[in-house]
């Protein structure tokens, strides 16, 4: 049962959507304090209630994938109102943490998460082959949240361009997904880039996607979040190295072209530069 609730709650992702949320936190607060656990854990629950919802709510199309039709609502492990009740506690304890942990204008923006991914991103992609893009103001939110509990002001220049990178990174990290599992996603009934554009156009605007991702993380120490010059220039060498790996997406025959092996690198990436954000928080006080 248990590996049936962390399945649902989709732990490995809504784990990564906390660490942004913690580095929002540091870059605020300047700080590791007792002070980021209520907010992190309540965004987590939150994130693990989202997904849940999101199990509920697409489980109709995930029986008609082979990548998803094994998890618990489509496998008939776990029943459709077992996954609603799940996913409400998960949703209300996660609020109850936020706003304990921060303020009202947290839980404003960790509730606006969820209805913007499970009421406008879920409908929506049944619609558009390019709902990723207003849905990655998902991505956006959960730093804001570490920021605003740090003591930050939400409409500060240095918290609007940590969520733009987060934005950002969300678009070229999703449209690889889709060029693994674009096809299936369109024998399901969901619109698709791949049903849109061929692949090689795919691959291409990928890139562009992948550039902007690095381009706006160079834009992350002009803005004062990043003080180290050591730091700064790792970031730097980081940015470098992700668009040198992902010119060879425009270069790769499509025999020869692995999806998984670029959306690994660009989450390392992501990874890389919270860790730097991170880090930098704690040495630059």
């Amino acid at each position: 049962m248990l590996k049936v609730l962390l399945e649902l709650a989709k732990v490995r992702i809504t784990f990564a959507v906390a660490l942004t949320t913690i580095a929002g936190y540091l870059l605020a607060n300047k700080a590791f304090d007792t002070g980021l656990i209520l907010p992190t854990l309540g965004i987590f629950l939150l994130a693990c209630g989202s997904s849940a919802l999101n199990h509920y709510q697409d489980s109709d199309k995930d029986m008609l994938m082979e990548r998803t039709r094994k998890r618990p609502i489509p496998s008939g492990r776990i029943s459709h109102t077992f996954t609603l009740i799940y996913a409400l506690v998960l949703v209300v304890a996660g609020s109850l943490l936020v706003y304990v942990g921060s303020d009202f204008v947290g839980l404003q923006l960790g509730l606006l998460a969820l209805i913007w991914y499970n009421a406008i991103y879920t409908p929506l992609k049944r619609k558009t082959a390019f709902a990723v893009i207003p849905g990655s103001v998902i991505g956006a939110i959960p730093p804001l949240v570490g920021w605003v509990a740090g003591g930050g002001d939400l409409l500060e220049p240095r918290a609007l361009i940590l969520a733009f990178f987060f934005f950002i990174w969300q678009v070229p990290h999703f449209w690889l997904l889709m060029l693994k599992y674009g096809k299936e996603y369109e024998k399901a009934g969901y619109p698709s880039i791949t049903g849109v554009f061929d692949y090689r156009q795919i691959r291409y605007m990928t890139f562009l996607w992948t550039f902007a991702t690095a381009a706006t993380s160079l834009m992350i120490p002009l803005f004062g979040l990043i003080h180290s010059n050591i730091i700064t220039i790792l970031l730097m060498i980081s940015a470098v190295w992700l668009v040198v790996v992902f010119a060879g997406i425009l270069r790769k025959k499509e025999s020869d072209f692995n999806p998984f092996f670029y959306f690994m690198r660009i989450n390392y990436f992501v990874l890389a530069v919270i860790i730097f954000l991170s880090v930098d928080s704690l040495i630059s006080v």
